[in-house]
């Protein structure tokens, strides 16, 4: 298996969304970025060998406060890439000036949340966003959640659009992602809730040994980070 990447994001325990501004993209709480930053910086620090950092940016500021936090917290602390970013549902255009700051920065990839609250009409959003930014790899969590089939089609059509594949639902969902866009899926396990032996074996349950298995596990992984 290629090199690990921690997609970090603020720790949240799993609630309806009313009950969680967290998951649901509504939370302003600014000691909650930095703890997580600090957090995340401490992670990699003590394992550089291990993680490799993706930095979380608020959506509730101004594009230019988007961008200075991009350049400060993710460029200056040596990230490479953002994320997991979760936009309120139906709101996903908010991360339209993040994916302006990416591009300025070389193409940092961009991961957004895929499950709920994401709506199918956000993963269209982020979509067409996506292509007005091509040098932006934009990655979709969670394999679009409930809207997995979405997810894959619109990836298929967007270049620079990848899927990573924990929490599906079905068998089926992931191997179809990767029959779609072996080289855009990423092995990933949604770890504590999810089960990184499980995922792992689902990835080796529809993949056959060899090159093919290798780039989803982690090879998709380590040349789009340039490892």
């Amino acid at each position: 298996m290629g090199p690990a990447a921690a997609f970090h994001a603020v720790a949240f325990t799993h609630r309806p969304d009313q009950e969680n501004p967290l998951i649901s993209g509504r939370s302003d709480a600014a000691e909650e970025y930095r703890a997580a930053w600090r957090e995340l910086d401490a992670a990699c620090a003590a394992h550089p060998d291990r993680f490799v950092g993706f930095g979380k940016v608020r959506l509730d500021v101004t594009a230019q406060r988007i961008a200075e936090d991009v350049e400060r917290e993710v460029v200056g602390r040596g990230f490479r890439g953002i994320g997991e970013l979760t936009p309120p549902p139906d709101e996903a255009g908010r991360v339209g000036p993040v994916l302006r700051a990416a591009a300025d920065h070389g193409g940092l990839p961009v991961v957004v949340h895929g499950f709920a609250p994401t709506t199918a009409g956000d993963l269209a959003t982020l979509a067409a966003l996506a292509r007005r930014h091509p040098t932006v790899p934009l990655v979709v969590s969670q394999l679009g959640g409930l809207n997995w089939l979405t997810a894959i089609e619109l990836a298929r059509e967007t270049p620079n659009m990848y899927l990573e594949l924990s929490t599906a639902h079905l068998v089926f969902a992931v191997r179809l992602a990767i029959n779609e866009v072996p080289e855009r899926t990423l092995f990933g396990s949604d770890a504590p809730y999810g089960d990184p032996v499980l995922a792992r074996a689902t990835v080796e349950r529809v993949t056959p040994s060899g090159e093919l298995r290798d780039r989803v596990l982690g090879g998709n992984l380590a040349e789009l980070l340039g490892l």
